[in-house]
């Protein structure tokens, strides 16, 4: 009776039906979710490279520096050759790290620094884009206080999360082709102005600007603002899939050059005077089209945070399978693959985005802080995404080449945007340190606590447990009585369980279950396998449920419990005499053993602040009743400490 089984018939099907093959729904849901934030870039980018007075080389360079960036790094790195690194379909920096972590434990480090740097830079990403386009207004109203206006629409689409990406994408989707269609237009437009402008692609450009301009090799920093969205790209990979995202990057990265050239063009009919605070995306347009045009960029660039905000949902759900992150309650909106929301992450980014518009209050001043952070995600992609090329046997020379043109890429990207850290740079900094702290007191912990957890053989307590089920001098405890455990090994159990059982307070059971939850690597795995250890006494249930699978393990338990029921493996009608003639099913409770850290030890200094850390970051979390989506009802939470290095010697004397 240990086959492995379906979980649920229709939920697994259900679940797999998604947008990841190529569509038209596909497409749209991909313009939607994942182009939000580099696609709103043309708000900000050449207003950033040219701050003051307009030159020939500025404008020339930036649109060059701009080209070859979009194609080496977005195009190239990204789209054609990180896509190919999924894990069962997702994408991220963590997913990729699970592809490779085999081949050393200082990927770990790695994965922390780059996750937590692209949670931390994207703060910002909803600020920028939404007071880009809501400035755009004082043009028609000079003086508008835009803060309090930005504040309420970060609030309103924060609030959207919790339906699910699948609405929003749909409902997103046909309003960034207009976005994009409109960018190529008003491109055109501006490059009918100045039409020799074409003549930027030629690379020389770029590299004139940064070698012979002077101060042009610091402007790389505003130039990597228009590739910033490249990694919450790679992080939605599994809300569209790759077929969908390639092509659709065909009409965006046109769509996007064309703008970039045309606000070229009109800043070369201004050659010789000074920027003065104008935003060349607006400047380019007619007069008459000023305000649809507002319009329009304020609905995108609302639609601009939608790429980070998904991308963190997932990054969040990938650190928790690899015991980076605290087990936080993830919930999934609907049925179709991919469609995840993370309710305490979403307020945390809520208050991130409104501390960063109050603190900034203005655009080009976020502009100033923008981009540090993610650099340093990108170059620990590029380190992970070498690891994986080694893995897939292709040959050294040419990982050694993808390193070295890559790393050169990012480090020239990362040194240039090290200007921006006293000009608000800091902030992001700050918050990617915070939430490293975070990832490796929870890693370092988990590692911890699984050394020094002790197991022990279940088959020698198997009498003893049936002997305690059949003592009526002891108080029955529950009908039957569910222990969640972490045991991976079939024949053992934690002894923490041994000891609630017989000796803390003799649980007396009809049944004892002993269920053990695996999350694999596969996605959207719904399989059990049900072990008996004792002839109608004791089973153990071990669920192996994919990482983008909600744990509703009250509910799948119940669904095991079914099914052996139906294949007459175990009975479970109420052993109440009065009850059982009633045919009345027994009552089921489950158990939960939550360590705390216990005061008798003598801890090693870093083991001891690690630990006291994770603690105390663990009192602000729900939970694992909560993460395991038990019925709070019938669940009892067992504190047990955690004796880590007990105390050695006591120097106490006895007194006569």
């Amino acid at each position: 009776m240990s086959d492995t089984k379906n979980l649920a018939d229709g939920q697994s099907t259900s679940a797999q039906h998604g947008h990841t093959a190529i569509s038209t729904a596909g497409l749209l849901i991909a313009l939607g979710i994942i182009y939000g934030d580099i696609g709103t870039s043309p708000l900000y980018v050449m207003k950033a490279i040219v701050p003051g007075r307009i030159t020939t080389d500025l404008v020339y360079g930036g649109i060059s520096c701009v080209l070859w960036t979009l194609t080496l790094q977005t195009t190239i790195k990204y789209v054609l050759l990180t896509l190919n690194a999924d894990n069962n379909g997702e994408g991220g920096i963590f997913s990729l790290f699970a592809l490779v972590r085999r081949r050393g434990a200082w990927l770990s480090a790695i994965v922390i620094i780059g996750g937590a740097a692209l949670l931390a830079d994207g703060i910002i990403t909803p600020p920028i884009s939404v007071s880009s386009a809501i400035e755009g207004l004082e043009r028609v109203y000079p003086g508008l206080d835009t803060v309090p206006i930005v504040i309420a629409i970060l609030i309103g689409l924060f609030l959207l999360q919790s339906f699910g990406t699948q609405i929003v994408g749909k409902a997103f989707g046909p309003i960034m082709f207009l976005w994009f269609s409109m960018l190529a237009v008003l491109g055109i437009y501006g490059i009918v102005q100045h039409p020799e402008i074409l003549r930027a692609a030629n690379p020389y450009y770029a590299y004139n600007l940064l070698v012979n301009t002077p101060g042009g090799f610091w402007l790389l920093g505003a130039v990597f603002l228009c590739t910033t969205g490249a990694e919450a790209l790679y992080s939605d990979l599994g809300h569209c899939g790759k077929g969908n995202i390639r092509i659709s990057w065909v009409f965006v990265k046109s769509c996007l050059l064309l703008n970039y050239f045309g606000q070229g063009g009109w800043l070369i009919t201004q050659e010789g005077q000074q920027l003065a605070g104008r935003n060349p995306f607006y400047a380019m347009m007619p007069e008459w089209f000023v305000l649809i045009g507002i319009g329009v960029a304020t609905v995108a660039a609302v639609i601009a945070s939608q790429a980070l905000i998904t991308g963190s949902f997932t990054l969040v759900a990938e650190a928790i399978r690899l015991n980076m992150w605290p087990k936080v309650r993830l919930n999934y909106p609907t049925d179709v693959k991919g469609q995840l929301y993370v309710p305490s992450m979403n307020r945390l980014l809520l208050l991130g985005c409104i501390a960063v518009v109050l603190y900034f209050r203005r655009s080009e001043h976020m502009e100033a802080a923008y981009g540090l952070a993610i650099t340093v995600t990108m170059l620990m992609t590029t380190m992970l995404l070498a690891q994986w090329l080694r893995l897939r046997r292709i040959a050294r020379p040419l990982v050694v080449l993808f390193l070295l043109v890559y790393g050169l890429i990012e480090g020239s990207f990362l040194v240039a945007n090290l200007i921006k850290f006293p000009h608000g740079g800091w902030v992001s900094v700050a918050i990617s340190l915070c939430l490293i702290a975070v990832m490796y007191v929870w890693l370092r912990a988990y590692y911890i606590k699984r050394r020094l957890t002790e197991f022990v053989r279940i088959d020698p307590y198997m009498d003893a447990l049936k002997e305690l089920s059949n003592d009526e001098t002891v108080p029955k405890y529950a009908t039957h009585l569910v222990f969640m455990s972490s045991a991976e090994r079939q024949t053992e159990i934690e002894s923490k369980i041994i000891y609630s059982i017989f000796q803390k307070r003799p649980k007396r059971a009809d049944i004892y279950w002993f269920v053990h939850v695996d999350t694999t690597d596969e996605p959207y795995t719904m399989e059990y396998k049900v072990t008996e250890l004792a002839s109608n006494d004791a089973f153990r249930v071990t669920f192996r449920l994919g990482f983008r699978v909600e744990q509703k393990i009250n509910l799948y338990f119940r669904k095991v419990v079914e099914d052996l029921v139906r294949n007459k493996e175990v009975d479970i009608t109420s052993r109440y005499e009065s009850l059982s003639k009633q045919h009345v099913t027994g009552d089921f409770r489950f158990v939960v053993l939550e360590k705390f850290l216990s005061v008798e030890n003598e801890l090693p200094m870093v083991e001891k602040v690690v630990m006291q850390a994770y603690f105390y970051i663990k009192q602000f979390i729900a939970s694992e009743d909560k993460y395991f989506g038990l019925d709070t009802s019938s669940v009892k939470i067992e504190k047990v400490p955690l004796v880590i290095t007990p105390v050695r010697s006591v120097d106490l004397k006895r007194v006569y």
